[in-house]
């Protein structure tokens, strides 16, 4: 999929041509690996909170405040890969 491609599904708002990249990316060109790399994020990052530990939520407000959203957006997807990194279950090489 090129770039192309990608800005012309979100010119006409086809999120699912977006969603299907992700997971072709994050799968490794496998859609069904991709949905289980997403969701080993999430279920790393929902394991830390569970017992609500004292979190530094200052810096986090004030990051999402002072940062440009093309800032966050690579926050984003550097935070996904550290919590797929931490399941334990790395399918990729390690290069982003």
């Amino acid at each position: 999929m090129s770039l192309e491609y990608l800005k012309e599904a979100v010119a006409a708002g086809d999120t699912e041509k977006l969603i299907r990249y992700v997971r072709l990316h994050f799968g490794d060109g496998n859609e069904a690996a991709g949905r289980k790399e997403i969701d080993k994020a999430w279920v790393e990052a929902l394991k830390l909170l569970l017992d609500v530990p004292s979190t530094d939520r200052e810096f986090i407000l004030k990051s999402l405040d002072e940062h440009d959203p093309a800032t966050l957006a690579h926050l984003f997807f550097h935070l996904h890969f550290y919590f797929v990194k931490r399941s334990g279950d790395w399918i990729h090489d390690g290069i982003l």
